[in-house]
């Protein structure tokens, strides 16, 4: 039986980062508590300045900036090219990362998930999407104000910005149709 469940904004807990060098607010996550035991996990993150990245050995990351001008990364010495609002962008978690703002502060989106144990596919999408999953955990994220998310079996769920839906048990082929502009994530247990 699957359980949906809506997380709001203003409920997230706001924690420092690995590195102390700045703070994060926990959308959601698989497990565990902190920065240790989970195998997915799903944050905001505010950059105020240019700086190195906490490493998360065993760990993939995805990455996208939510709001501000945008920035560079630098993996592993290489330069990436620059990322924008709702731009994805997948490194490894072990990588030494260091990032250089475009303009001035930004917040970004993270997904963080450990591929010995699960697979993930991120996409961003904009307008009215008819969206098909098998995957066991669907994540919706809302980066409008006003995100609506019709799924079969399910209440029409009213999503403000950056609130989050998360349905966990999925076993079969779930339909939904989402309207605004939204972040899709599924994970599949290896």
């Amino acid at each position: 039986m699957s359980q949906l469940r809506v997380l709001r904004a203003c409920d997230y807990p706001r924690m420092p980062w690995k590195n102390g060098g700045g703070f994060t607010e926990e959308i959601t996550r698989d497990a565990g508590e902190g920065l240790d035991g989970f195998g997915w996990r799903l944050s905001i993150a505010d950059i105020e300045e240019s700086g190195g990245f906490s490493a998360f050995a065993g760990y993939q990351r995805i990455i996208s900036v939510l709001q501000g001008d945008g920035m560079r990364l630098q993996v592993d010495g290489h330069v990436s090219r620059p990322l924008l609002a709702f731009d994805a962008f997948a490194f490894s978690g072990e990588s030494q990362v260091g990032c250089n703002l475009l303009g001035g502060p930004i917040r970004d989106f993270n997904l963080i998930y450990a591929p010995l144990r699960y697979r993930a596919r991120l996409q961003w999408l904009d307008g009215t999407s008819r969206l098909f999953s098998s995957a066991s955990t669907v994540l919706l994220f809302a980066a409008s104000g006003q995100v609506e998310v019709v799924m079969a079996g399910h209440e029409t769920q009213r999503l403000g910005v950056y609130d989050c839906l998360r349905l966990d048990g999925n076993d079969g082929l779930l339909g939904f149709e989402v309207q605004g502009r939204f972040c899709l994530i599924e994970l599949i247990p290896v």
